[in-house]
């Protein structure tokens, strides 16, 4: 009922941007405060925080957007509040800029921040550090930096988690010389950084492969007393393990215990992984156990490893088999450890088994999430089951996930080729409502196989 009023409204009204102009007229929210009294009763303690989220009323605004259906229906609902006197806010904003953010409308998300930054609404640093990871997703990485040095426009003080974050995004998006050149200049912006900053810039110079270079900055976090920290170890030890050199990772495991600083479950788990690339499979399932008995439990993590280098290897019964061990010894596999069965099932053309681990994952208590459904959608097109990847796909799309490009096109493609053409339409709706396209080079395919590839060489 709610969709369809909001519906008829967009009916009337094409583009909701168009009417943002109209909002001059609004207004923030105060809350009146009363001046200092002196305190004569005792003091109440404050609840705990997740006790007073609950006890926190809800903005309807804010409930009713995350039920709307896309963009269109988020901007309508936001101005049909308006109309009804409803007086917006942050929450108001960003609800609204995190729902269209999720369906890539960065237009809009502008527009909006203009009217944020024209009323000198009070933001906060969290609203950014989420733009900035939706800039990155979308490959938008100027945006990401632009706004970035803009933040303080938009009443928001950058904070170091804000500077954190974009330098991640940057490292994640192979900008490094963009991160680098920002790191550089934190001491102009006011930043001091922490082991969250080196230790993202030592990932960066390993990922280009200049291990000399993560020493030097590890070194610098020493100069200036910075302490390394658990991840900062672990950064190194990932990257001998995985070029095979364990001597030099072991070597970084003991400096790390001498300086009182305690391995933990990841830190075995990338030894294990090393030991495995070099087919030392029975060792790092020892180093497992082992582990336990310096004090250190084993967690999934671990278990994942030995799953993966077992489906690596194409020994999916025996990944089975561990799964089944990992029960008996009371671990729970989670979401990550089914994802890594499904993924090597599928690698291997069995989406129709991976289909029943899913279900199996269901019916231990487990969501499936956006990894899951990738997988067994490229699984069921990988083996041309182009129906049963429309179903899983609709399954996806209920669950709020959103697929990649490169699946929707695959799809699209096999969907026309066997003669769905309601399916095709329908998976080319869902791209539209969330701003992706086709390529010309995906249509040749299917336009191809309808028209003939003479009658397409006589059109040319």
């Amino acid at each position: 009922m709610f969709h369809s009023r909001v519906k008829a409204l967009h009916q009337t009204q094409s583009n909701p941007l168009l009417h943002w102009t109209n909002l001059t007229n609004l207004q923030t929210y105060h809350t009146l405060r009363r001046p200092n009294k002196p305190n004569t009763k005792p003091r109440r303690e404050r609840p705990h925080r997740a006790a007073a989220k609950l006890l926190r009323k809800p903005i309807p605004f804010v409930s009713d957007v995350k039920q709307t259906h896309g963009p269109e229906d988020a901007l309508s609902l936001f101005r049909e509040y308006h109309e009804m006197g409803f007086k917006h806010d942050y929450p108001s904003y960003s609800a609204l800029i995190y729902k269209l953010a999720r369906n890539r409308n960065f237009e809009a998300i502008e527009t909006i921040l203009g009217h944020v930054r024209d009323r000198n609404i009070h933001c906060k640093d969290t609203l950014f550090i989420a733009l900035f990871q939706h800039y990155a997703k979308a490959n938008l990485i100027n945006k990401a930096i632009q706004l970035f040095h803009e933040m303080n426009t938009y009443n928001c003080v950058r904070t170091l988690q804000s500077f954190n974050s974009l330098l991640n995004v940057l490292v994640d998006t192979d900008r490094f010389s963009d991160a680098n050149e920002i790191f550089g200049r934190c001491s102009q912006m006011g930043f001091r950084p922490n082991s969250i900053s080196y230790n993202i810039m030592i990932k960066g110079w390993l990922k280009k492969g200049e291990v000399e270079e993560a020493r030097k900055v590890f070194d610098e976090m020493l100069e200036r007393k910075v302490q390394p920290s658990v991840v900062s170890y672990n950064s190194l030890i990932g990257f001998f393990s995985r070029k095979g050199e364990l001597e030099e990772a072991t070597y970084l495991l003991e400096d790390m215990r001498q300086k009182g600083k305690y391995p933990n479950a990841v830190t075995y788990a990338l030894l294990m992984e090393g030991l495995c690339m070099v087919g030392k499979y029975e060792e790092a399932k020892k180093m497992m156990f082992d582990m336990a008995y310096r004090g250190c439990k084993p967690r999934l993590v671990n278990y994942g490893v030995l799953v993966s280098d077992l489906g690596r290897r194409g020994k999916i019964e025996e990944a089975k088999a561990l799964l089944q061990e990992m029960k008996k010894r009371r671990f729970r596999p989670d979401v990550v450890i089914y994802n890594i069965l499904i993924n090597f099932l599928c690698k291997e053309g069995r989406a129709t088994e991976a289909y029943k681990v899913l279900i199996e994952m269901q019916v231990g208590g487990f969501e499936p999430n956006a990894a899951t459904y990738r997988m067994m959608v490229d699984g069921f097109c990988q083996i041309e089951d182009f129906e049963g990847g429309l179903k899983v796909l609709i399954a996806m799309l209920t669950s709020k996930h959103c697929p990649r490009l490169e699946t929707f096109e695959r799809l699209v493609t096999g969907l026309l080729k066997c003669g769905n053409v309601d399916g095709a339409c329908f998976v080319l709706e869902e791209m539209e409502n969330r701003n992706l396209e086709l390529c010309c080079d995906v249509w040749e395919a299917p336009v191809v196989a309808a028209c003939g590839e003479d009658s397409i060489a006589g059109m040319i």
